[in-house]
């Protein structure tokens, strides 16, 4: 481990995820102090585990990863990372995170929820408010774009209208900086269930 560094250690794919965190990270009551490292995307992440948590000093590491379309398969993929590293996952991913203990601890989470296919955007999807009155704008302005016009990769659409949606706010911003703005409720579940995973890896 750098010397410096925190022994608590939040795994995660990318910039987004570890923005999105960051502003999460304050709406935990008591939260512990953690380090959010990108590993800039899933393969080199899954290959960061067992170093990390070998490191020296290491006390808690965190795994935060999109489950995409098969989050049995993700969950497989991270279990057998653990094991290899001497962390004995439990079978089935519970649907409030896992939190292994041991030395150091561990923590899964696929997002957006522990059990759907998905990835972060679906999990902020859940905290847009529900009478939003542009969310549904936002969605039919995607969904009218013509398929030959479309830039977005497929199965990209919903990615696509949070960032249409979140130009529309007063200051258009990342969706972290918009949990921080009070345009995505931090309050609303699956954020607080994510945040209690949080504390619970790292308390």
């Amino acid at each position: 481990m750098a010397a410096g560094s925190c022994p608590r250690v939040l795994l995660v794919e990318g910039a987004d995820d570890k923005h999105v965190v960051r502003h999460l990270r304050p709406h935990g009551t008591g939260m512990p102090e953690f380090d959010i490292l990108d590993k800039g995307g899933f393969d080199a992440l899954s290959r960061s585990i067992g170093p990390e948590i070998k490191a020296p000093g290491r006390v808690a590491v965190g795994i935060l990863a999109d489950a995409n379309d098969d989050p049995h398969a993700r969950w497989r993929a991270i279990a057998d990372r653990l094991r290899s590293a001497g962390i004995e996952p439990p079978d089935v991913l519970d649907p409030a995170g896992a939190v292994i203990d041991g030395r150091p601890r561990a923590g899964v989470w696929l997002m957006p929820d522990n059990q759907s296919d998905g990835e972060l955007e679906n999990f902020v999807e859940k905290l847009i408010p529900d009478d939003d009155p542009v969310w549904p704008l936002a969605g039919n302005y995607i969904d009218g774009i013509p398929g030959d016009a479309r830039k977005f990769k497929r199965g990209k659409s919903l990615r696509a209208t949070i960032h249409a949606w979140l130009a529309t706010r007063a200051e258009p911003r990342k969706m972290g900086a918009a949990i921080g703005a009070g345009d995505i409720d931090a309050a609303r579940p699956p954020a607080t269930t994510f945040t209690a995973w949080l504390r619970a890896v790292f308390d």
